[in-house]
């Protein structure tokens, strides 16, 4: 897969494209992505690359020319510009952008993009969250690694990504390394014994419910979703008794509250 980024500033993205699993991705050749400076391709003496707003405001936003430029020296993709008043990323969205071969991410910054640059281009709008960052450049980041975990191969287990939080409904079960005791400040901290017992199956469970009860407890609205949407012939008979217990539990709580 091909992304291309679109920045003011193109130094943000180095060290977090050269680590981790993006990194392995683009040794492996799953993934390249190329980030361009929009000043780069500024007609003006001092490469400026945003001015004031017409009908006043505070603030300065990108100048349509550089960014005009920027989008036409790019190969043909699906283009998305990272705005906190666009189309939220979720698994579906990140799906689909994962099915792409190529990509061009916009990254706005001040007080936003001249609008004639998303109109024409027919940029799709898209966001990390109801929240406001100073530049569109952390986002375009999340997406790329959000994106980079759905490719084939990129972790190296290609159902890996499908047993994560949210991707599976719940929120994932707490996760535990060795040693089983770890002792701290005079306190002995334990690992849940049915983890270092071996038996898969009631590890399984285990991790089940413990998923359950934190959806419940942390993400109510993806937990009522969950009851809504899972199949009964996908769950074994243990699980479908763990899930009406935790149901039960839910119910309850949530009638006492109203």
């Amino acid at each position: 897969m091909y992304i291309k980024v679109l920045t003011l500033f193109p130094e943000m993205f180095a060290e977090v494209l050269s680590a981790s699993i993006l990194g392995r991705a683009a040794e492996k050749g799953i993934l390249s992505v190329e980030v361009a400076n929009i000043r780069d391709y500024s007609t003006n003496k001092h490469l400026k690359a945003d001015d004031y707003p017409f009908g006043g405001g505070a603030g300065m936003v990108m100048m349509a020319q550089p960014v005009f430029d920027a989008v036409a020296a790019s190969t043909p993709a699906r283009k998305v510009y990272m705005s906190p008043r666009g189309k939220l990323l979720d698994e579906a969205l990140i799906r689909s952008l994962a099915a792409e071969e190529e990509l061009l991410i916009l990254c706005g910054h001040y007080e936003g993009m001249d609008q004639r640059v998303l109109d024409y281009f027919d940029f799709e709008e898209v966001s990390i969250g109801d929240y406001v960052l100073t530049g569109g450049e952390l986002p375009a980041m999340v997406l790329i690694d959000a994106v980079a975990r759905m490719l084939p191969e990129a972790l190296g287990n290609e159902q890996a990504h499908l047993e994560e939080s949210i991707y599976s409904g719940l929120l994932e079960y707490p996760q535990y390394t060795r040693p089983a005791a770890f002792e701290y400040q005079w306190q002995t901290l334990e690992v849940p014994p049915v983890l270092a017992g071996g038996n898969h199956k009631e590890i399984h469970l285990w991790n089940y419910r413990e998923s359950l009860a934190l959806t419940m407890k942390v993400r109510p609205d993806l937990f009522r979703k969950y009851i809504q949407t899972v199949k009964p012939e996908d769950l074994t008979k243990e699980e479908k008794k763990i899930l009406a217990e935790c149901r039960e539990a839910f119910e309850l709580e949530d009638n006492e509250s109203d």
